[in-house]
C-alpha cells in the first residue's frame, strides 16, 4: 500500500472536493490492486506493432497454466482485446460492489474494456488523454478483479498520459516492450523502455513481432526486415527475457475469430515471470 501513498503525497489540486474524490479512488484502487500478485504491463512507443496480441498471448499463457488472469485494456483509442478473445457481444455485470468482468469461454480471463460500454464496436471515443486516464483509474478501482495470479495491462501507443497513469499509479511488477524489426520502430520503442525505467519499473521482456517468416513446407526462416535486432537491443539494456514472434498468418486467423485462446504455440513457454 506504501506506493500508493506515495502517489498520493505527489500530486497537487486547486479544489478541495476534486482532490477527495481523486483520494478515494486512489485508495479504493489500491484495494482491488492488492489482491493481484503480479501486474504486467505491455507497451511500445509506437501502434501498430502487436501489442494486444502480445497481451493476448500472454494472458493465454498464464491461462492454460491454471492462473487466474486479467487483462485490462487500456488502448481505449484502439481497443481490440474484446475481439481477440471472441468476447465482443459480453457485457460486464454491474453490481453494488463493483463491475464483474468478462470471462473468457476456454480459460476464463477476465476482461475489462470500455469497448463493452460503447453503443457498438464502430463508435469512435473521442476523448482526450487526461479523460481517458480518468476512465481508466475508475474502471480498475471499481472493478471486481477478485483474487488474481496475474492482470495484463495492454496499453496504448507511445509515452503519453495512459501509460503515465499505469507506470505511476498501478505500479506494475514489470513491463514487456513490444517492437517490430524496422530501426525506426526499434528507436521510438526505446523511448518506452527509458521511460519505464525513469519510473522505477523494470523492464522484464522484449518481444520483437512478425520478426521473420518460416516456409510451411521447408521450414526456411526468412527475416524479411532484418535480423538480430531484438538481441541487440536486449543486451543493450540487460534485459534478460527477448522473443522473436514470427509473421504466422494462423495467429492471424485465430485474433480475427475471436479464437486467440485456440493457438497451439506458447511463445512466453519460458517466461520467467
Amino acid at each position: 500500500m506504501q506506493e500508493y501513498e506515495e502517489v498520493k503525497e505527489k500530486m497537487r489540486f486547486d479544489h478541495e472536493e476534486i482532490k477527495k474524490k481523486f483520494m478515494e479512488g486512489i485508495d479504493q484502487l489500491a484495494k482491488r490492486m492488492k489482491k493481484v500478485k503480479t501486474k504486467l504491463a505491455v507497451m511500445s512507443g509506437k501502434g501498430g506493432v502487436g501489442k494486444s496480441t502480445v497481451s493476448g498471448l500472454l494472458a493465454v499463457h498464464y491461462g492454460k497454466n491454471g492462473y487466474k488472469t486479467g487483462i485490462m485494456d487500456c488502448d481505449f483509442w484502439g481497443s481490440s482485446i474484446p475481439r481477440i478473445f471472441g468476447v465482443e457481444s459480453k457485457r460486464p455485470v454491474v453490481r453494488e460492489d463493483g463491475i464483474e468482468p468478462v470471462h473468457t469461454d476456454k480459460w476464463g480471463i477476465a476482461v475489462m474494456s470500455i469497448q463493452f460500454f460503447l453503443p457498438s464496436p464502430e463508435s469512435p471515443l473521442a476523448w482526450r488523454g487526461p479523460l481517458v486516464s480518468g476512465v481508466i483509474r475508475d474502471m480498475l478501482a471499481k472493478t471486481e478483479w477478485g483474487e488474481l495470479d496475474y492482470l495484463i495491462f495492454d496499453l496504448p501507443p507511445g509515452t503519453g498520459d495512459v501509460p503515465l497513469t499505469i507506470l505511476q499509479e498501478v505500479r506494475p511488477n514489470g513491463v514487456i516492450l513490444v517492437a517490430t524489426p524496422q530501426e525506426l520502430t526499434a528507436t521510438i520503442v526505446e523511448k518506452s523502455l527509458k521511460l519505464a525505467q525513469d519510473l522505477n519499473t523494470a523492464i522484464v521482456g522484449l518481444v520483437e513481432n512478425m520478426s521473420y517468416y518460416e516456409c510451411p513446407q521447408c521450414g526456411h526462416r526468412e527475416y524479411i526486415f532484418g535480423k538480430g535486432r531484438v538481441a541487440e537491443m536486449a543486451s543493450k539494456y540487460r534485459i534478460e527475457f527477448f522473443l522473436e514472434l514470427p509473421i504466422d498468418p494462423a495467429l492471424t486467423r485465430l485474433c480475427d475469430s475471436g479464437k486467440i485462446e485456440l493457438y497451439e504455440i506458447d511463445p512466453f513457454e519460458f517466461f520467467p515471470i
